[in-house]
């Protein structure tokens, strides 16, 4: 059943995509065909990512609500939740939208990481494999693993790791709330500072872990982060211009 549900709506529509892409670009060339095949993925998900980012931001201007809530309600627990209940109704929002459109969008990404990437089930471009093709997705004659010419898409490209981690920092820094400066008056709070260890790791580490995973595998996933990140990027814009 698993298998059924992963590959009618995940692997097999992600694989004929990534493949009608390499016989429409110039070349045969995978890294256009990625970039075309992250583009398309990201515009029909873009609604939902959409949804996502208003979510977090919009949780984030009610927080103080939250907090004062817990506060005025520390020992009515029903209280408390039907207090907060009413704070999400009057937002617009359901607590759990964003953890649904990232469940979502989830498995879609690990497909086409492991079409362009790693290979699944014996799949591993250039080999092109045509008995899941779909009858109007035609077999490339080509398929070059030379990105513009120039970049071997299967080897590992030091660039294209420090662009993805570059733009992985861009994009964290946006979706990152700013937090208050820390008053060292203020009593100890195991909270704010979990909180404060957890985004600069986000925000510092990450992107440097990125670097050594994209340069580690190949320049192929090295392409996949910088062009992820360059939509999320977008989308944050895009939100914080019409919000």
């Amino acid at each position: 059943m698993f298998s059924y549900i992963w590959h009618t709506f995940f692997f097999d529509p992600v694989y004929n995509l990534l493949v009608f892409f390499l016989d429409s670009v110039p070349h045969g060339d995978l890294g256009l065909a990625i970039i075309a095949t992250v583009i398309v993925i990201k515009v029909l998900l873009f609604p939902l990512s959409i949804k996502a980012v208003k979510t977090q931001k919009i949780m984030r201007e009610i927080e103080p609500k939250l907090k004062q809530i817990k506060i005025d309600f520390k020992d009515d627990k029903p209280g408390q939740a039907q207090a907060m209940m009413a704070v999400y109704k009057d937002a617009g929002l359901s607590p759990f939208a964003s953890l649904m459109v990232m469940f979502i969008q989830i498995p879609i990404i690990l497909a086409l990481g492991l079409i362009a990437v790693r290979g699944s089930g014996g799949f591993k471009l250039p080999d092109i494999h045509p008995d899941i093709l779909y009858s109007f997705v035609p077999t490339p004659e080509t398929v070059s693993m030379l990105f513009l010419g120039h970049f071997d898409i299967a080897a590992s490209s030091l660039v294209l790791a420090l662009v993805a981690g570059f733009t992985q920092f861009i994009a964290t820094s946006l979706s990152l709330p700013k937090l208050a400066p820390k008053d060292p008056n203020a009593a100890p709070s195991m909270k704010d500072d979990f909180t404060r260890n957890m985004q600069l790791q986000m925000k510092y580490v990450m992107p440097i872990f990125m670097v050594f995973v994209a340069y580690a595998f190949s320049a192929a996933i090295a392409l996949y982060f910088v062009v992820s990140n360059l939509a999320t990027i977008i989308q944050e814009l895009l939100v914080r211009k019409h919000r």
